[in-house]
């Protein structure tokens, strides 16, 4: 089994920055340790720009490597200078506050809905992952981009795919040339059948200049806001369900009104970041950082989960789940020009959904020992496959 905290602690004894071997053979500086990996995510000599790797450029990287659909995918987040800030100035505009805000009812009324389903499995067990955690970030990306309804199980299979690192290289880029027809399909309806929707707003945005999106910008615009806009937090909710269920007396606090429910995502974030790892930021000229040299053109893989357990960041406890108000610091969704732009909308959904989850079925409990659960079969995502639960009486929503 996999021991994602067990090897990021040996990576962290190594140093700020260790040499590793990704799978496929590729080589990498790994940042492990809270300070360097917030100092990578902003150093102005590191790049995400694919085109500064030395590796890629020579031609040493497998053409089967099964991180390529991600490293190579064209969006703002693999922009940066102005480029970046343009696109995800774009964005940002439609992509606010406001509609956090007025999607929170929403995102109440689906957890809902699935909580009354899920009184049909009563007392279990079920799978809260795939009945709970999955359906409700998919459902509300959905309606926020527009997609038809019918379109919604295939979406959500195939970006599903997208960030396991086990597929070969063929079935990899048939899956790609399907998730681009139909995004196109999605976008081509919304361009004959405008809505309030985020596919609909980044049809018709203007930059500064009065120019829209070309297509391959508004194609590549549209899949990263929706892949990134439910992958992560199908982790964040069943890490945080799976994390008090673990820590009754952390769970305790929550339910006589001791420490507010965000605190249980906040900490859920620092203590089992929904990420483990992500590629790449790559140097763009030789380059210093806590005393590790790097050359031009290397590459550096952020350790999400190994900066969320620093002991150097969060004391001798580190390794503890315990909740805290305000919550500690975390890096879990990044840091300078490209923090997560969804980070709003993923906290809010978590917190609505764990919140309401515990109301509904106040005995809500593990059906399986907590160290025989699976990883997911990812390098990349920090998360188990299932989560079965025991639901116990339901209480109705009044």
């Amino acid at each position: 089994m996999r021991d994602v905290h067990g090897q990021n602690e040996r990576l962290r004894g190594a140093g700020p920055l260790v040499r590793v071997e990704l799978p496929g053979g590729v080589r990498a500086w790994a940042a492990t340790r809270h300070d360097t990996v917030r100092t990578v995510l902003s150093h102005p000599a590191l790049s995400k720009e694919l085109r500064h790797w030395k590796d890629w450029a020579a031609e040493a990287v497998p053409a089967d490597w099964p991180l390529n659909n991600i490293i190579t995918a064209r969006s703002m987040i693999a922009k940066e200078g102005s480029e970046h800030r343009r696109l995800r100035r774009m964005v940002s505009r439609t992509f606010t506050p406001r509609h956090v805000q007025r999607l929170r009812p929403r995102v109440a009324e689906v957890a809902g809905d699935l909580l009354a389903d899920l009184a049909g499995h009563a007392p279990g067990p079920v799978d809260l992952r795939l009945h709970y955690g999955y359906p409700l970030p998919r459902t509300i990306i959905c309606e926020l981009m527009g997609m038809p309804r019918a379109w919604y199980a295939d979406g959500g299979r195939l970006t599903d795919s997208l960030v396991r690192s086990t597929d070969d290289a063929d079935y990899a880029a048939a899956r790609m040339a399907t998730l681009h027809d139909l995004f196109a399909e999605v976008i081509a309806l919304r361009r004959a059948d405008p809505g309030d929707d985020l596919t609909s707003a980044l049809i018709g945005v203007r930059d500064e200049d009065g120019d829209p999106l070309s297509e391959a910008e508004l194609h590549d615009m549209v899949m990263t806001l929706f892949i990134s806009g439910h992958e992560t937090t199908i982790n964040l909710i069943t890490n945080t369900v799976h994390a008090l269920l673990t820590h009754p007396g952390q769970l305790a606090l929550l339910r006589d009104g001791t420490m507010p429910w965000s605190a249980a995502v906040e900490e859920t974030l620092r203590w089992q970041s929904p990420v483990a790892y992500f590629p790449m930021r790559y140097a763009v000229r030789d380059v210093e950082i806590d005393g590790v040299r790097l050359a031009a053109g290397d590459a550096v893989l952020i350790c999400y989960a190994a900066a969320g357990r620093d002991p150097a960041r969060f004391g001798r406890d580190a390794d503890r789940f315990h909740l805290s108000d305000p919550p500690a610091d975390h890096l879990s969704f990044g840091n300078g020009e490209h923090f997560c732009l969804g980070a709003a909308l993923s906290r809010a959904e978590a917190e609505v959904a764990v919140q309401a989850l515990f109301a509904a079925f106040p005995d809500l409990a593990l059906a399986a020992p907590s160290g025989g659960l699976q990883p997911l079969a990812t390098a990349l995502s920090n998360s188990v496959r299932t989560l079965p639960v025991t639901l116990g009486p339901h209480s109705p929503r009044t």
